[in-house]
Formats: structure tokens, sequence, C-alpha cells
């Protein structure tokens, strides 16, 4: 299956051997979002697509952590960054650059420059998807995103509690403001299963994420539990897609990222890089 290339915001032209770039986001910290991405990444791999990770997330970078990245990108002709692979995707993040310890006391335009040198500086390769891993909240990253980067859409990460969705309505918001398209809701840690006795006990509360998602007209994508195995898994570097591909935590990774090509599917193309440039000369 062909994947197209589709549109970003108006006046922003899609980067060179990236199709789509998809902004993972979330309006408050705790909620999962990373581990969500780095899986949703791998899911897509599995469904036979060449996917890229960008690491937005400047001040606390984990995707080379969880993707258990051992190498640090290489430099090329042209200043260019070859990407790290992990786990057959194409990966960079400030964290391979840093060192682990060290703090970044950055101000905003120093992290927004920072954002767009590892997009633009990396020499991606035929990417049909570039997942964004986004810091939470609304602040430099996310407006750096909408003013300079060509999204094609939005996934919302947050839990079923009301707080974290009350934060996550902002983020939406803030999509609806900048114009990307918010393309679904995934509701993480929305049920927790007793590794014991198999006791299931709904403890950030039920159905919200189903209940944002029909407030606002979008997808609830899917639901992933609250699992030990996800976090001991993203903490060694295996996250659950590769580290238990036959799981039934994988299957909801998979099924998501299946509704989620569907939806970029539908989004109108981009056919800017299919017509030649015309050029008018005048004859003397």
């Amino acid at each position: 299956m062909t994947i197209e290339t589709h549109v970003g915001q108006k006046g922003l032209k899609a980067l060179p051997n990236v199709k789509n770039m998809i902004a993972i986001a979330s309006g408050k910290g705790g909620v999962g979002k990373s581990t969500v991405a780095a899986n949703l990444a791998l899911a897509l791999a599995a469904e036979g697509a060449r996917v890229g990770m960008l690491d937005a997330d400047i001040y606390g970078p984990s995707q080379p952590l969880m993707l258990g990245a051992t190498t640090a990108p290489e430099l090329k002709e042209k200043k260019l960054l070859l990407p790290v692979i992990c786990h057959g995707i194409q990966t960079m993040s400030i964290g391979y650059l840093i060192d682990a310890k060290t703090p970044l006391i950055w101000r905003g335009p120093m992290v927004s420059m920072a954002l767009q040198q590892l997009l633009n500086d990396t020499q991606w390769e035929n990417l049909d998807y570039l997942i964004i891993d986004l810091p939470p909240g609304t602040g430099d990253i996310q407006l750096t995103l909408a003013q300079k980067i060509p999204v094609s859409g939005a996934l919302i990460v947050t839990t079923p509690q009301d707080l974290a969705l009350l934060d996550a309505r902002r983020a939406l918001e803030m999509f609806k403001k900048v114009n990307v398209p918010v393309l679904g809701i995934i509701e993480n840690m929305s049920t927790h299963i007793c590794n014991h006795c198999g006791h299931e006990e709904k403890i950030f509360g039920t159905g919200g994420g189903q209940r944002f998602a029909e407030q606002y007209q979008v997808e609830l994508l899917g639901a992933l539990p609250l699992d030990i195995k996800i976090r001991e898994q993203a903490d060694s570097g295996k996250p659950t897609v590769i580290a238990d591909p036959e799981s039934a935590n994988t299957k909801i990774y998979r099924t998501i990222a299946k509704k989620l090509t569907e939806r970029i599917a539908k989004l109108p193309k981009d056919y800017s890089g299919k017509f030649p440039d015309i050029v008018v000369k005048h004859n003397s």
C-alpha cells in the first residue's frame, strides 16, 4: 500500500523525505504519553510503514532510554546528523547529544531553535510517518510546532482522571486554534488488573476518554491498561510491541496504529511535490 503525503498547516511545506508528521501530545505529565508514542511508532513499523521518532521533549528526553539506544548519531557532510536506528525505526533526540546528568537551563527561544535543528538537520530517509513526542503542556515547543513545522495531525493521550482530562482539553483546543487536526484520543491507564488475583479496578475513573471524545467529536482510538509489564519493558529499552509482540497490549497498540493510518488517509493530500516548477522567460 502506498502511503501519501498529507498537508500540514497552511503555508508550510512538507519536509523532504517525510510524508506525514504526527504529534503525540498531552495536557499534563505523568499520563504515559512517551510510552504510548514509542509503542505506537513501533506498531506502525510492524504494519509495514517506514517510521521515525523525534523526541521533542528538550528538557526531559526519554526516548533514548525507552528505545534502547546505545550509540550517538553520526555527523555527515553538510552538517547533517544520521538518525539513530532503534528496533528498525529512525530516531533523533537531544538526549543523544548531551550528558544524561546535564540539565538544560535554556530559555524558550533556545528550546524552539533546538527543536527545529533536530528536525531539519537530521537526514531522515523516506519516512511514511514521523512521530513527534511532545513535552506536556502548551508552551514554546507546541507553539514552534504550530508555526514552523508542517504537522499532518495530532493525537491526545490522557487518563480517565478528571484532572488529566481537563488538561487534555487545553491541548486539544490549542491544536484547534492552530488548525492542526486532532486525529483521535488514546486513553492510557484505563484499568488496572492485579497480577496476582486478576481483579480489575478502574483506579483513575471510568469512561472519561470516551466522554471527552464524544464532546469534541473525535474518535477514541483505543484504551490501554495500567500494566507493570508496559513500564518494565519501556524501562528496559524494549517497549511492549518489541518485547512481547503477541501480547494483548501489543494488539491494542497495533489496532490503534491501524485506525490512525485510516484517519490520516482521509486527510487532504499534498500534491505540491508532484508538480514541476513553472518558470516564465521573456525572449529578448
